[in-house]
């Protein structure tokens, strides 16, 4: 059974509290959705994310962090990431 078919697990006791601003509460809950990560979100509820490994934890903090970054903020990333890469290869 993939991670798809599996159903959010209300029941499993969650590590951490996780909160998302209400405004990206939607964005979010489609691209972990997207991620196959188990999430479940409803009308004045809030999201609730099963974070079950670390490479989902990395990814909810990377969708998270997508949605309430400034554009500038996401570029200035992006171009560090490429700096570091061209330098490793320049070794």
């Amino acid at each position: 059974m993939s991670q798809r078919d599996r159903e959010f697990d209300s029941k499993q006791q969650p590590n951490r509290i996780l909160t998302v601003k209400w405004a990206y509460k939607w964005e979010v809950f489609r691209r972990l959705k997207a991620l196959e990560i188990p999430c479940q979100c409803s009308t004045n509820e809030p999201l609730l994310v099963q974070l079950d490994s670390p490479q989902a934890a990395v990814q909810f903090w990377s969708v998270v962090r997508q949605v309430n970054s400034s554009r500038h903020e996401l570029i200035s990333c992006l171009d560090r990431c490429w700096q570091i890469n061209c330098d490793r290869k320049d070794r």
